[in-house]
């Protein structure tokens, strides 16, 4: 008797699925919307979205400024912008100089790197040979099968990498004037928004209730803080394992060692990848090749990035993640098939994000709503009277 007095009515059953049904629906064009309209919409408004992102990072310390010099919030804006591009320009000229060198000098002496990558596969399939002379005959065959189609890629894709080398260096020539309008753009947007940032974030919030404002607030709160704590020490990490790499890689004469670093700290940067899915292989080969003391000084360098991960990682990302390892493996996986590696990236971070909003209490209706729902569905199939079996 008492379930039954539970149990909703048919008006409120259907407003509780009329609400569930209008939630879904917003959810699934939020979905879409971000799936389809966000990425194009943020390709053509990027420059003003990283000058707002700039411009908010210089906010509290303009604002400390000027209160402490007393000069226009304009005059500060200019210098602080001109002191951040100015440093950064000039590491990133030098560093990009250096890359550029090596990367012409690798396109020139290209014939010579591919002879000396044809005589270490030629080594390493001697030494396979001796190798698989002792085990069955059925092995060796998918192992040379194996050998002569990764031989035949490689004697494919090298020339016509190098080959290509002077098209793909004219295309990007021909993308320089677009993003030098856009590094304009993006320098003017930085000065105009972070001169006027208190009066355009006044128009905007100006016209919010206040209750809109406090959930907000609480938004940003628990996004910045997910987001930026993550990508903080994500970003401290990858130049650690850089400067790691250069340093290794300077000391111990290795060839193109800038380019070799960025690509290598690239790579550490990406889940689950990392530097050792190159550096260790890399060290095997040379093992094969009698390269004993260079096969070392990889290993030593990649067991100082391990240590270096396993002491400075907990430090730097802390609690921020919050993520479970399966939660991480999960987010990784789905970011990756739907953004590659770019969604890899940002995957753990988006999950991280959703659940501090969850946190807000943004999503307390909707889980309400599905809590009564199937409260009411159990009960609904519960109380159903039992047809009875004629009489024969």
């Amino acid at each position: 008797m008492e379930q039954a007095q539970t149990e909703l009515s048919w008006r409120e059953r259907g407003r509780l699925w009329l609400r569930l049904g209008i939630r879904f629906l917003l959810i699934a064009a939020v979905v879409l919307g971000l799936r389809y309209l966000a990425p194009p919409l943020l390709s053509l408004f990027m420059p003003f979205v990283l000058a707002l992102l700039l411009a908010w990072l210089l906010n509290p310390l303009v604002r400390t400024l000027q209160k402490a010099l007393g000069l226009s919030r304009g005059i500060l804006s200019l210098l602080l912008i001109l002191l951040v591009f100015g440093g950064v320009g000039g590491v990133l000229a030098a560093f990009g100089y250096s890359v550029f060198a090596e990367i012409r000098s690798l396109v020139t002496n290209w014939q010579d790197i591919w002879a000396g990558v044809q005589a270490a596969i030629e080594a390493t399939g001697g030494f396979l040979d001796s190798l698989l002379a002792h085990l069955p005959q059925e092995v060796e065959q998918t192992v040379n099968s194996a050998l002569d189609s990764l031989t035949q890629w490689l004697q494919t894709a090298l020339p016509n990498f190098f080959t290509n080398a002077a098209e793909r260096a004219g295309n990007f020539a021909m993308s320089i004037p677009s993003f030098v309008v856009a590094l304009v753009v993006f320098i003017m947007g930085t000065y105009f928004i972070t001169a006027d940032y208190p009066h355009l974030r006044f128009l905007v919030t100006d016209h919010l209730s206040p209750a809109f404002r406090r959930f907000l607030g609480h938004v940003k709160h628990a996004a910045v803080g997910a987001f930026g704590g993550y990508v903080r020490a994500q970003i401290i990490l990858s130049l650690g394992v850089l400067l790691i790499l250069l340093a290794g890689f300077v000391l111990t004469g290795q060839s193109y060692a800038v380019l070799l670093a960025l690509l290598l700290a690239v790579l550490d940067f990406i889940p689950i990848i990392g530097a050792g899915t190159v550096m260790v292989p890399w060290a095997v080969i040379d093992l094969f090749l009698g390269q004993f003391g260079h096969a070392v000084e990889l290993m030593v360098i990649w067991g100082i990035i391990c240590v270096f991960r396993r002491v400075a990682e907990p430090k730097a990302v802390g609690s921020q993640t919050g993520l479970s390892p399966i939660l991480s493996l999960v987010s990784i996986y789905v970011g990756m098939q739907v953004a590659g590696v770019l969604g890899m990236i940002l995957g753990p971070v988006l999950c991280m994000v959703v659940i501090n909003v969850c946190k807000t209490g943004l999503f307390d209706g909707l889980t309400d709503d599905l809590r009564l729902a199937v409260d009411d569905t159990a009960r609904f199939l519960r109380n159903r009277p039992v047809p009875r079996r004629p009489e024969r």
